[in-house]
């Protein structure tokens, strides 16, 4: 997991910044997208992640500015986008003002158990992946363009130049 709050910071960054890419490609007319009709849809889904920035980071003892874990999906993926971008700078400031490296192993209430610090930021981490990964069907089922994140995605292939894998 994580050593030093500067570790968690830059792994942050770069999901962050994936889970941005991903919330860039959005429409307003693709956040209803679902896999079934009593799915989750693409909006409840990237709504989440942004909710779940203050509701986890709350509940770690974390200030973060972002809305309310009962406020309604937006109906503009822009508005979605600019909430995630908000909430991810608010966490990582409240995690390097108030933790130190010397906190990480200290545990905390989470969810009605005791997680370490570290376990907490790893968690927001996984979280994260886990429903982009979601959102990244739906976004192909919704014919939206799907960005690569840890390597080029199926579009991104004759871009750089290379045939894609069949």
């Amino acid at each position: 997991m994580y050593h030093t709050i500067q570790e968690f910071l830059d792994h942050w960054k770069f999901e962050s910044n994936s889970t941005l890419k991903v919330l860039n490609n959005l429409l307003d007319s693709s956040l209803n997208q679902k896999v079934a009709p009593n799915g989750r849809s693409l909006g409840f889904l990237a709504w989440h992640l942004v909710i779940t920035l203050g509701e986890m980071g709350g509940k770690a003892g974390l200030k973060i500015d972002g809305p309310s874990k009962d406020a309604p999906v937006p109906p503009k993926a822009s508005e979605i986008f600019s909430a995630y971008e908000k909430g991810c700078i608010s966490l990582a400031n409240a995690v390097q003002t108030t933790w130190n490296d010397g906190m990480l192993k200290d545990e905390i209430e989470m969810y009605g158990q005791k997680w370490t610090r570290e376990a907490t930021l790893h968690s927001l981490i996984v979280h994260q992946i886990h429903h982009r990964g979601q959102m990244t069907i739906l976004m192909r089922q919704a014919g939206l363009k799907v960005p690569g994140i840890y390597g080029p995605s199926k579009e991104e292939w004759s871009q750089i130049g290379i045939q894609a894998p069949e």
